[in-house]
């Protein structure tokens, strides 16, 4: 048995001409946004990425050809272009000045929250499908029903993922990289008995869902908010918008169902509002009534003390 190297795909097998389903482009790591250069989607967390679906059919390989590109030439000739500093505003009743930003530049959010923790270990309940992949991150070994769970050491990242600046490594341990192979490659830094194949079983009924993370950023008349939440149920979802508030009723296919209402920081015109269900998040464009500019999206959010200036700062 061999297993292929595509990226995408990472499947054991035997038979060279079985279909493989693959990325054939190179990763794009981009402002914070993740993707394939082979195909469209962008998203934001380092889960989403992994989970965006190959866009080639092809055959299994034991070689990597994705293509790798060239750096780019630059002209020594070309003006060096240096990065605007943020301007320094006056802060009303404080000698002490503060950055002033964009109001198109992501505002610090609080309201985010961290994604649920994964499962210590597999329901005994519930069967490994064959060539089942260990889920913690970094680890990568495939099931083997002949060897004993005792048996098994599970060595993984139990951090996050870190992209800065070109480098490329895991929050849990020191080492860095610059190509995403290479960072595929780090070797985990703890160990632990037993895999993750399958996780813990569905609960029986609904499942409330308590949070999702959000993120948001804003222009001089909108506020532009995600929630990451996947498999939405797009006929069933609610958001009913009002001045100072949204009601969110956010059932989805594998059944969960989030409920929440968000009180907001400030008030927005509810007909102009309106929201759109995609494969991984709702997003939500909030028509603000008055134009301010909001430091955060919900009023009971903690407040840096920085507010998100629109317009031209003050000569100081």
């Amino acid at each position: 048995m061999s297993k292929c190297v595509h990226k995408g795909c990472g499947k054991v097998f035997t038979d060279p001409e079985e279909p493989c389903v693959y990325h054939p482009g190179p990763p794009v790591f981009h402002e914070g946004q993740k993707g394939w250069k082979c195909c469209k989607p962008r998203v934001l967390t380092f889960d989403e990425f992994l989970e965006i679906p190959p866009c080639t059919t092809g055959k299994h390989s034991t070689v990597d050809d994705t293509p790798v590109e060239p750096p780019k030439k630059t002209d020594p000739a070309a003006p060096e272009i240096v990065a605007p500093q943020p301007v320094t505003a006056p802060v009303a009743d404080s000698g002490v000045p503060r950055p002033t930003y964009s109001p198109a530049i992501a505002p610090p959010s609080n309201a985010a929250t961290p994604a649920p923790e994964e499962s210590e270990s597999d329901d005994p309940s519930l069967e490994i499908p064959a060539n089942a992949t260990c889920r913690r991150k970094g680890c990568g070994a495939n099931y083997n029903s002949s060897v004993s769970r005792e048996e098994e050491k599970c060595v993984h990242h139990p951090g996050q993922p870190i992209f800065h600046e070109g480098s490329k490594g895991w929050s849990c341990c020191k080492k860095r990289v610059l190509d995403f192979d290479d960072f595929l490659k780090i070797e985990g830094c703890k160990e632990k008995r037993g895999h993750l194949f399958v996780g813990k079983g569905k609960p029986a009924g609904e499942e409330k869902v308590e949070s999702v993370r959000n993120d948001f950023y804003q222009t001089p008349h909108s506020v532009n908010v995600s929630l990451y939440l996947k498999k939405i149920d797009k006929n069933q979802a609610k958001v009913e918008f009002s001045e100072k508030s949204i009601d969110l009723d956010l059932p989805t296919t594998d059944n969960k169902r989030y409920k929440d209402t968000y009180q907001l920081f400030a008030p927005i015109n509810p007909e102009k509002s309106q929201f759109k269900v995609l494969g991984t998040k709702m997003e939500l464009t909030l028509s603000k009534a008055d134009g301010t500019s909001w430091p955060v999206l919900r009023s009971d959010d903690k407040w840096s003390g920085e507010r998100i200036q629109i317009g031209q700062a003050g000569r100081v």
